[in-house]
């Protein structure tokens, strides 16, 4: 009796299915990050902020109000010290706002870093318009330099009713350590 498995036909499409398998999942790999580029873009997932320039509403919804509350955190390692100037604020949806941050870098080097945000809730997200941000670039320090960091900002007043606090996070990196790990 014939085994199947020792058959040269049977062998040849197992090897065939497999190939076209991992080249089906490493394209796959490949494009996971533009793909959920255009998910999180499409979506609002992610809680990615807009960074073009908005300008400032005529009518500003003068019938509500809404929290933002600023949170900020350091990666891990990184040198410095960051925070915001004031925690929260109360902003009405359609007016220009002004917030401060300052940064400090702790070591005896010069570093560079970068913040980035990120806004809670996801529905948020597309509503909270930052017309100028110390996110938009890397920031040089000089060693034990510390600076205000501002930022330029508006709730656009189509955001959700049920959104009544907005957080937007940031979070400080060592861009040169993260540089040196490659």
């Amino acid at each position: 009796m014939t085994d199947s498995r020792d058959n040269p036909s049977n062998n040849r499409s197992l090897t065939l299915r497999l190939l076209v398998l991992t080249a089906a999942m490493f394209g796959f790999g490949f494009l996971l990050v533009p793909l959920y580029d255009v998910f999180c873009e499409i979506t609002g997932f992610g809680g990615r902020t807009n960074t073009v320039a908005a300008t400032v509403t005529e009518k500003p919804d003068e019938s509500r109000s809404v929290r933002v509350e600023f949170v900020t955190t350091v990666n891990e390692y990184a040198p410095w010290e960051f925070s915001p100037v004031v925690s929260s604020m109360e902003v009405t949806p359609g007016r220009l706002y002004s917030a401060t941050f300052t940064a400090r870098n702790m070591s005896s080097d010069g570093k560079i870093g970068q913040a980035i945000p990120s806004v809670a809730p996801i529905a948020a997200s597309n509503h909270f318009k930052k017309i100028e941000c110390f996110c938009f670039s890397n920031q040089e320090f000089a060693a034990r330099e510390e600076r205000a960091l501002p930022l330029q900002f508006i709730v656009d007043p189509d955001l959700p009713d049920y959104v009544d606090t907005i957080t937007l996070q940031y979070t400080f990196f060592d861009t040169m350590r993260l540089s040196s790990k490659d």
